[in-house]
Protein backbone atom coordinates (compact mmCIF):
# COMPACT_ATOMS: atom_id res chain seq x y z
CA UNK A 1 0.00 0.00 0.00
CA UNK A 2 1.27 3.48 -1.20
CA UNK A 3 2.38 5.57 2.00
CA UNK A 4 0.37 9.03 2.28
CA UNK A 5 3.30 11.22 0.84
CA UNK A 6 3.32 8.69 -1.84
CA UNK A 7 -0.35 8.91 -2.77
CA UNK A 8 0.03 12.48 -2.65
CA UNK A 9 2.69 12.21 -4.84
CA UNK A 10 0.95 10.07 -7.13
CA UNK A 11 -2.07 12.45 -7.23
CA UNK A 12 -1.60 14.56 -10.98
CA UNK A 13 -4.30 16.84 -10.37
CA UNK A 14 -4.24 20.88 -8.89
CA UNK A 15 -1.83 20.62 -5.63
CA UNK A 16 -5.01 22.03 -3.72
CA UNK A 17 -6.50 18.81 -3.78
CA UNK A 18 -3.53 16.77 -2.45
CA UNK A 19 -4.26 17.37 0.90
CA UNK A 20 -7.85 17.99 3.00
CA UNK A 21 -5.85 21.12 5.13
CA UNK A 22 -5.71 22.93 1.58
CA UNK A 23 -8.89 23.74 -0.42
CA UNK A 24 -11.11 23.90 3.33
CA UNK A 25 -8.57 26.55 4.97
CA UNK A 26 -8.18 28.68 1.00
CA UNK A 27 -12.31 28.56 0.73
CA UNK A 28 -13.22 28.91 4.15
CA UNK A 29 -11.24 32.05 4.52
CA UNK A 30 -12.50 33.14 1.12
CA UNK A 31 -15.75 32.68 1.82
CA UNK A 32 -15.77 34.37 5.44
CA UNK A 33 -14.13 37.43 3.76
CA UNK A 34 -16.89 37.22 1.38
CA UNK A 35 -19.84 36.72 4.03
CA UNK A 36 -18.70 39.66 6.12
CA UNK A 37 -18.56 42.08 3.16
CA UNK A 38 -21.80 41.24 2.36
CA UNK A 39 -23.11 41.80 6.07
CA UNK A 40 -21.36 45.00 5.30
CA UNK A 41 -23.32 45.97 2.69
CA UNK A 42 -26.41 44.76 4.46
CA UNK A 43 -26.13 46.99 7.14
CA UNK A 44 -26.00 49.52 5.63
CA UNK A 45 -29.03 48.65 3.01
CA UNK A 46 -27.08 48.30 -0.02
CA UNK A 47 -27.97 44.21 -0.19
CA UNK A 48 -30.46 41.87 -0.19
CA UNK A 49 -29.96 38.17 -0.79
CA UNK A 50 -32.08 36.04 -1.93
CA UNK A 51 -31.94 33.55 1.24
CA UNK A 52 -34.86 32.28 3.44
CA UNK A 53 -32.56 33.40 6.38
CA UNK A 54 -33.58 37.51 7.86
CA UNK A 55 -30.06 39.17 7.58
CA UNK A 56 -29.27 38.56 11.32
CA UNK A 57 -29.73 34.67 10.97
CA UNK A 58 -27.58 34.11 7.05
CA UNK A 59 -24.72 36.43 9.06
CA UNK A 60 -24.70 34.23 12.12
CA UNK A 61 -25.29 30.79 10.14
CA UNK A 62 -23.03 30.96 8.00
CA UNK A 63 -20.09 31.96 9.95
CA UNK A 64 -20.52 29.39 12.54
CA UNK A 65 -22.10 26.88 10.50
CA UNK A 66 -20.39 27.64 7.07
CA UNK A 67 -16.94 28.94 7.56
CA UNK A 68 -16.26 26.61 10.50
CA UNK A 69 -17.53 23.80 8.79
CA UNK A 70 -15.15 24.20 6.23
CA UNK A 71 -12.20 24.54 8.84
CA UNK A 72 -13.15 21.86 10.91
CA UNK A 73 -12.90 19.56 7.29
CA UNK A 74 -9.75 20.77 6.69
CA UNK A 75 -8.55 20.24 10.55
CA UNK A 76 -10.17 16.75 10.32
CA UNK A 77 -9.04 15.28 7.14
CA UNK A 78 -5.35 16.07 7.99
CA UNK A 79 -5.28 14.94 11.48
CA UNK A 80 -7.35 11.77 11.30
CA UNK A 81 -4.84 10.09 8.97
CA UNK A 82 -2.28 10.50 11.77
CA UNK A 83 -4.38 9.80 14.46
CA UNK A 84 -5.37 6.51 12.29
CA UNK A 85 -2.39 5.39 10.37
CA UNK A 86 -4.52 5.40 7.41
CA UNK A 87 -4.30 7.22 4.02
CA UNK A 88 -5.53 10.40 3.52
CA UNK A 89 -8.68 11.58 1.04
CA UNK A 90 -6.91 13.09 -1.83
CA UNK A 91 -7.68 14.11 -5.22
CA UNK A 92 -11.21 13.61 -7.00
CA UNK A 93 -12.71 11.88 -3.86
CA UNK A 94 -11.39 16.05 -1.79
CA UNK A 95 -12.55 17.80 -4.63
CA UNK A 96 -15.80 16.32 -4.51
CA UNK A 97 -16.32 16.76 -0.73
CA UNK A 98 -15.14 20.39 -1.29
CA UNK A 99 -17.35 20.85 -4.36
CA UNK A 100 -20.49 19.53 -1.16
CA UNK A 101 -19.53 21.98 0.99
CA UNK A 102 -19.46 24.96 -1.90
CA UNK A 103 -22.80 23.83 -2.62
CA UNK A 104 -24.27 24.13 0.92
CA UNK A 105 -23.32 27.56 0.57
CA UNK A 106 -24.81 28.74 -2.45
CA UNK A 107 -27.90 26.54 -1.85
CA UNK A 108 -28.32 28.78 1.82
CA UNK A 109 -27.14 32.09 -0.59
CA UNK A 110 -30.56 31.54 -2.86
CA UNK A 111 -32.60 29.26 -0.82
CA UNK A 112 -35.27 32.19 -1.67
CA UNK A 113 -35.11 30.14 -5.04
CA UNK A 114 -35.84 26.95 -4.41
CA UNK A 115 -38.57 25.12 -2.37
CA UNK A 116 -38.66 24.89 1.07
CA UNK A 117 -36.12 22.84 2.56
CA UNK A 118 -33.75 21.85 -0.27
CA UNK A 119 -31.23 24.38 0.62
CA UNK A 120 -31.33 23.42 4.54
CA UNK A 121 -30.77 19.56 2.91
CA UNK A 122 -27.70 20.72 0.67
CA UNK A 123 -26.27 22.36 3.51
CA UNK A 124 -26.39 19.60 6.13
CA UNK A 125 -25.29 16.99 3.69
CA UNK A 126 -21.91 17.78 3.96
CA UNK A 127 -21.25 17.59 7.74
CA UNK A 128 -23.12 14.25 7.63
CA UNK A 129 -20.96 12.99 4.83
CA UNK A 130 -18.08 14.22 6.50
CA UNK A 131 -19.20 12.36 10.04
CA UNK A 132 -19.49 9.19 7.89
CA UNK A 133 -15.40 9.02 6.54
CA UNK A 134 -14.21 9.92 9.95
CA UNK A 135 -16.72 7.07 11.07
CA UNK A 136 -14.98 4.76 8.79
CA UNK A 137 -11.32 5.57 9.35
CA UNK A 138 -11.56 5.93 13.28
CA UNK A 139 -13.31 1.92 13.33
CA UNK A 140 -10.99 0.91 10.16
CA UNK A 141 -8.13 2.30 12.28
CA UNK A 142 -9.34 1.66 15.82
CA UNK A 143 -8.58 4.57 16.80
CA UNK A 144 -11.58 4.52 19.84
CA UNK A 145 -9.57 7.97 21.85
CA UNK A 146 -11.18 9.73 18.83
CA UNK A 147 -14.73 8.99 19.29
CA UNK A 148 -15.61 12.22 21.37
CA UNK A 149 -14.41 14.30 18.12
CA UNK A 150 -16.96 12.24 16.28
CA UNK A 151 -19.42 12.66 18.75
CA UNK A 152 -18.68 16.56 18.58
CA UNK A 153 -18.89 16.77 15.34
CA UNK A 154 -22.21 14.84 15.27
CA UNK A 155 -23.84 17.13 17.98
CA UNK A 156 -22.46 20.16 15.91
CA UNK A 157 -24.28 18.62 12.84
CA UNK A 158 -27.41 18.28 14.91
CA UNK A 159 -27.16 22.01 16.03
CA UNK A 160 -27.00 23.02 12.53
CA UNK A 161 -30.52 20.90 11.99
CA UNK A 162 -32.16 22.54 14.73
CA UNK A 163 -31.14 26.14 13.68
CA UNK A 164 -32.53 25.64 9.98
CA UNK A 165 -36.13 24.19 11.80
CA UNK A 166 -36.47 27.08 14.20
CA UNK A 167 -35.23 29.59 10.84
CA UNK A 168 -38.24 27.57 9.09
CA UNK A 169 -40.92 27.80 11.94
CA UNK A 170 -40.69 31.48 12.05
CA UNK A 171 -38.30 31.31 15.19
CA UNK A 172 -35.39 34.12 15.45
CA UNK A 173 -32.80 31.35 15.30
CA UNK A 174 -29.90 33.98 15.99
CA UNK A 175 -30.60 34.01 19.78
CA UNK A 176 -32.56 30.09 19.60
CA UNK A 177 -31.08 26.95 20.84
CA UNK A 178 -30.01 25.80 17.63
CA UNK A 179 -27.01 28.45 17.87
CA UNK A 180 -26.77 28.55 21.23
CA UNK A 181 -25.62 24.59 21.30
CA UNK A 182 -23.58 24.93 17.79
CA UNK A 183 -21.66 27.63 20.22
CA UNK A 184 -21.49 25.82 23.33
CA UNK A 185 -19.86 22.57 20.96
CA UNK A 186 -17.35 24.34 19.21
CA UNK A 187 -16.18 25.75 22.86
CA UNK A 188 -16.02 22.35 23.90
CA UNK A 189 -14.40 21.03 20.56
CA UNK A 190 -11.59 24.12 20.99
CA UNK A 191 -11.01 22.83 24.93
CA UNK A 192 -10.44 19.35 23.58
CA UNK A 193 -8.34 19.75 20.89
CA UNK A 194 -6.47 22.92 22.20
CA UNK A 195 -5.88 20.88 25.51
CA UNK A 196 -3.91 18.44 23.30
CA UNK A 197 -1.80 20.29 21.03
CA UNK A 198 -1.05 23.52 22.65
CA UNK A 199 0.56 22.23 25.67
CA UNK A 200 2.37 19.83 23.08
CA UNK A 201 3.61 22.92 20.86
CA UNK A 202 4.44 24.87 23.38
CA UNK A 203 6.54 22.08 25.13
CA UNK A 204 8.51 21.51 21.59
CA UNK A 205 9.41 25.23 21.14
CA UNK A 206 10.24 25.99 24.79
CA UNK A 207 12.80 22.60 24.62
CA UNK A 208 13.62 23.78 21.01
CA UNK A 209 14.89 27.62 22.77
CA UNK A 210 16.23 25.76 25.80
CA UNK A 211 13.97 27.70 28.14
CA UNK A 212 13.65 25.76 31.32
CA UNK A 213 9.45 26.20 31.21
CA UNK A 214 7.46 23.27 31.75
CA UNK A 215 3.99 23.47 30.56
CA UNK A 216 1.34 20.97 32.04
CA UNK A 217 1.36 17.61 29.88
CA UNK A 218 -1.91 17.31 27.77
CA UNK A 219 -5.10 15.74 29.27
CA UNK A 220 -4.32 15.43 33.14
CA UNK A 221 -7.09 14.95 35.91
CA UNK A 222 -7.37 18.48 36.37
CA UNK A 223 -7.76 18.84 32.62
CA UNK A 224 -10.54 16.11 32.45
CA UNK A 225 -12.14 17.57 35.50
CA UNK A 226 -12.48 21.24 33.59
CA UNK A 227 -13.86 19.65 30.50
CA UNK A 228 -16.51 17.59 32.10
CA UNK A 229 -17.66 20.94 34.54
CA UNK A 230 -17.38 22.41 31.10
CA UNK A 231 -19.63 20.09 29.32
CA UNK A 232 -22.29 20.62 32.30
CA UNK A 233 -22.28 24.65 32.23
CA UNK A 234 -22.22 24.79 28.79
CA UNK A 235 -25.30 22.34 28.57
CA UNK A 236 -27.23 24.73 31.41
CA UNK A 237 -26.12 27.92 29.60
CA UNK A 238 -27.75 26.48 26.16
CA UNK A 239 -30.80 25.59 28.07
CA UNK A 240 -31.14 28.16 30.47
CA UNK A 241 -29.13 31.20 28.79
CA UNK A 242 -31.18 34.05 30.98
CA UNK A 243 -30.95 32.27 34.64
CA UNK A 244 -29.19 33.73 37.86
CA UNK A 245 -27.66 30.18 38.23
CA UNK A 246 -26.27 30.48 34.37
CA UNK A 247 -24.08 33.66 35.06
CA UNK A 248 -22.84 32.06 38.43
CA UNK A 249 -21.83 28.84 36.67
CA UNK A 250 -19.84 30.52 33.89
CA UNK A 251 -17.89 32.47 36.04
CA UNK A 252 -16.80 29.07 37.63
CA UNK A 253 -16.39 28.04 33.79
CA UNK A 254 -13.78 31.36 33.66
CA UNK A 255 -12.30 30.46 36.45
CA UNK A 256 -11.51 26.74 35.86
CA UNK A 257 -9.94 27.71 31.89
CA UNK A 258 -7.74 30.90 33.24
CA UNK A 259 -6.38 28.20 35.76
CA UNK A 260 -5.82 25.70 32.66
CA UNK A 261 -4.56 28.27 30.37
CA UNK A 262 -2.12 28.87 32.97
CA UNK A 263 -0.54 25.77 33.72
CA UNK A 264 0.64 25.60 29.55
CA UNK A 265 2.95 28.60 30.64
CA UNK A 266 2.17 30.52 27.57
CA UNK A 267 3.78 34.11 28.70
CA UNK A 268 7.43 32.12 28.31
CA UNK A 269 6.64 31.85 24.17
CA UNK A 270 5.69 35.85 23.95
CA UNK A 271 8.70 36.39 21.40
CA UNK A 272 6.91 33.90 19.10
CA UNK A 273 3.81 34.84 17.68
CA UNK A 274 3.08 30.96 15.93
CA UNK A 275 2.80 29.93 19.65
CA UNK A 276 1.96 32.75 21.89
CA UNK A 277 -0.99 33.27 19.57
CA UNK A 278 -2.82 30.12 20.56
CA UNK A 279 -2.71 30.58 23.99
CA UNK A 280 -3.87 34.19 23.24
CA UNK A 281 -6.91 32.50 21.27
CA UNK A 282 -7.62 29.86 23.92
CA UNK A 283 -7.60 33.08 26.66
CA UNK A 284 -11.30 33.87 25.03
CA UNK A 285 -12.50 30.92 26.14
CA UNK A 286 -12.61 32.02 29.51
CA UNK A 287 -13.02 35.54 28.76
CA UNK A 288 -15.97 34.88 26.76
CA UNK A 289 -17.92 33.02 29.84
CA UNK A 290 -17.01 36.11 32.29
CA UNK A 291 -18.50 38.28 29.38
CA UNK A 292 -22.06 36.48 29.21
CA UNK A 293 -21.62 35.55 32.58
CA UNK A 294 -21.58 39.29 33.84
CA UNK A 295 -24.11 39.76 31.29
CA UNK A 296 -26.73 37.54 32.38
CA UNK A 297 -25.98 38.47 36.15
CA UNK A 298 -26.58 42.66 35.58
CA UNK A 299 -29.71 41.26 33.59
CA UNK A 300 -28.61 42.16 30.53
CA UNK A 301 -31.14 40.95 27.69
CA UNK A 302 -28.80 41.22 24.54
CA UNK A 303 -25.90 38.43 24.87
CA UNK A 304 -24.47 39.48 21.44
CA UNK A 305 -21.97 41.31 22.40
CA UNK A 306 -20.58 38.97 24.46
CA UNK A 307 -21.38 35.93 22.54
CA UNK A 308 -19.63 37.34 19.59
CA UNK A 309 -16.25 37.28 22.27
CA UNK A 310 -16.88 33.25 21.79
CA UNK A 311 -18.14 33.44 18.21
CA UNK A 312 -15.85 35.81 16.44
CA UNK A 313 -13.17 35.95 18.99
CA UNK A 314 -12.45 32.29 20.70
CA UNK A 315 -13.62 30.79 17.18
CA UNK A 316 -11.75 33.09 15.01
CA UNK A 317 -8.92 33.54 16.37
CA UNK A 318 -8.34 30.08 17.09
CA UNK A 319 -9.19 28.63 13.62
CA UNK A 320 -6.73 31.17 12.01
CA UNK A 321 -4.47 30.22 14.66
CA UNK A 322 -4.52 27.00 13.61
CA UNK A 323 -4.39 27.56 9.91
CA UNK A 324 -1.67 29.57 9.34
CA UNK A 325 0.23 27.03 11.85
CA UNK A 326 -1.08 24.03 9.85
CA UNK A 327 -0.32 25.75 6.24
CA UNK A 328 3.31 26.71 7.41
CA UNK A 329 4.13 23.16 8.61
CA UNK A 330 2.35 21.10 5.43
CA UNK A 331 3.69 23.35 2.96
CA UNK A 332 7.53 23.54 3.87
CA UNK A 333 7.58 26.69 5.33
CA UNK A 334 9.55 27.80 8.62
CA UNK A 335 7.40 27.41 11.86
CA UNK A 336 7.63 31.19 12.97
CA UNK A 337 4.76 34.21 12.44
CA UNK A 338 6.11 36.25 9.92
CA UNK A 339 5.31 40.02 9.36
CA UNK A 340 2.18 39.53 7.51
CA UNK A 341 1.12 36.33 9.67
CA UNK A 342 1.40 38.90 13.34
CA UNK A 343 -0.41 41.34 10.92
CA UNK A 344 -3.49 39.34 10.72
CA UNK A 345 -3.51 38.67 14.53
CA UNK A 346 -3.73 41.62 15.24
CA UNK A 347 -6.38 42.33 12.71
CA UNK A 348 -8.60 39.49 14.39
CA UNK A 349 -7.87 40.52 17.83
CA UNK A 350 -8.82 44.37 17.18
CA UNK A 351 -12.30 42.94 15.25
CA UNK A 352 -13.19 40.96 18.55
CA UNK A 353 -12.31 44.40 20.32
CA UNK A 354 -14.39 46.55 18.37
CA UNK A 355 -17.18 44.04 17.94
CA UNK A 356 -17.44 43.89 21.74
CA UNK A 357 -17.62 47.72 22.26
CA UNK A 358 -20.08 47.94 19.39
CA UNK A 359 -23.10 47.98 21.55
CA UNK A 360 -22.21 51.89 22.85
CA UNK A 361 -21.22 52.43 19.42
CA UNK A 362 -23.06 50.70 16.73
CA UNK A 363 -20.63 52.49 14.16
CA UNK A 364 -17.63 50.01 15.39
CA UNK A 365 -19.43 47.01 13.83
CA UNK A 366 -18.33 48.43 10.34
CA UNK A 367 -14.48 48.75 11.63
CA UNK A 368 -14.48 45.47 13.22
CA UNK A 369 -16.06 44.00 10.09
CA UNK A 370 -13.05 45.68 8.11
CA UNK A 371 -10.48 44.61 10.35
CA UNK A 372 -11.64 40.71 10.43
CA UNK A 373 -11.73 41.08 6.48
CA UNK A 374 -8.08 42.45 6.75
CA UNK A 375 -7.38 39.26 9.20
CA UNK A 376 -8.98 36.79 6.63
CA UNK A 377 -8.25 38.42 3.42
CA UNK A 378 -4.80 38.79 4.76
CA UNK A 379 -4.62 34.92 5.17
CA UNK A 380 -6.18 34.72 1.59
CA UNK A 381 -2.84 36.72 0.00
CA UNK A 382 0.02 35.54 2.41
CA UNK A 383 -1.39 31.60 2.89
CA UNK A 384 -3.05 30.64 -0.35
CA UNK A 385 0.02 30.77 -2.71
CA UNK A 386 1.21 28.17 -0.61
CA UNK A 387 -1.83 26.01 -0.26
CA UNK A 388 -2.63 25.95 -4.31
CA UNK A 389 1.29 25.13 -4.94
CA UNK A 390 3.12 21.31 -3.96
CA UNK A 391 4.62 21.42 -0.91
CA UNK A 392 7.96 22.74 -0.82
CA UNK A 393 11.33 21.99 0.95
CA UNK A 394 11.32 22.93 4.48
CA UNK A 395 12.91 26.36 4.57
CA UNK A 396 15.43 26.93 6.92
Amino acid sequence: MATSAEQMRAWQGPALFSFGFRPFFLGGAVWVVFAMLVWILMLAGSVELPTRFDPVAWHAHEFLFGYLGAVLAGFLLTAVPNWTGRLPIVGWPLAALFALWCAGRIAILTAAVWPVGVAAGIDIAFPVVLGALILREIIAGRNWRNLIVLALLSVFTLANVLFHFEAMSDAYAPKGFGLRLGLATVVMMIAVIGGRIIPSFTRNWLAQNSDAAHPTPPMQRFDRIVILAGLGILSIWVALPAHVATGILLLVFTLFHTARLLRWQGHHTYSEALVFVLHAAYALIPLGALALGIEILLGQANQAAAQHVWMAGAIGAMTLAMMTRATRGHTGRTLAADKPTILIYLSVFGSVGLRYLAPSEPALITVSGILWIAAFGGFVLAYGPSLCRPKEARQT
